[in-house]
């Protein structure tokens, strides 16, 4: 999703272009607890060595009806992105690909793929906390959401941004470090 995550991402949420909380104005406690779920699975992401991004799906009412974190590292599988096996849980639950009136949170801007999936689905609103300035497609790099397409799903970014951002950043420092210690011989300094 996001190798070679930069260590500095924007800090203002409209700095890429993106969309800010919406017409509702600042994210609500119902946001912000759908994207801690989300950061949870984040970590579960980490966990099992794979990029760390999590993502939950709720219904109107706000129950969960999916959750996912990516596992396209495991799994052999480039298309297991969070985003996608939280829309293919709830896809399986509703016993149809279409889900209209749910909001996905995801802790990273999605890419074109997932965001691709999520309007296919006719999602309602997506939220995303840390922006993606190499793969983002709703605004960093693509806005796949203003597209003049038969459906429009609502986008906002910029929620928990830095929480989100840390977790990202922390993993691909570490991964960098191992990697420079991998390399380094027997005897030489890794730093």
């Amino acid at each position: 999703m996001a190798a070679g995550m930069p260590e500095d991402m924007p800090a203002d949420p409209n700095a890429s272009g993106c969309l800010g909380p919406g017409a509702g104005g600042a994210f609500n406690d119902a946001d912000i607890a759908a994207m801690r779920l989300a950061l949870a699975l984040a970590g579960k992401a980490q966990a099992a060595g794979e990029v760390p991004v999590g993502a939950v799906l709720l219904d109107e009412s706000g129950q969960v009806i999916g959750e996912g974190f990516n596992c396209t590292i495991g799994s052999h599988d480039p298309t297991a992105h969070a985003e996608i096996v939280a829309l293919r849980e709830a896809a399986e639950a509703a016993r149809n690909y279409r889900l209209p009136g749910a909001s996905l949170y995801v802790t990273l801007e999605p890419c074109a793929m997932c965001m691709g999936a999520m309007m296919h689905a006719r999602l309602k609103r997506v939220v995303y906390g840390a922006h993606d300035p190499k793969t983002g497609a709703c605004g960093s790099v693509l806005s796949l959401h203003a597209s003049k397409l038969n459906h429009q799903t609502d986008v906002a970014g910029g929620l928990l941004q830095e929480e989100c951002g840390e977790h990202l950043r922390a993993f691909f420092r570490a991964r960098r470090l191992s990697a420079k210690r991998a390399k380094a011989q027997p005897g030489e300094p890794s730093e």
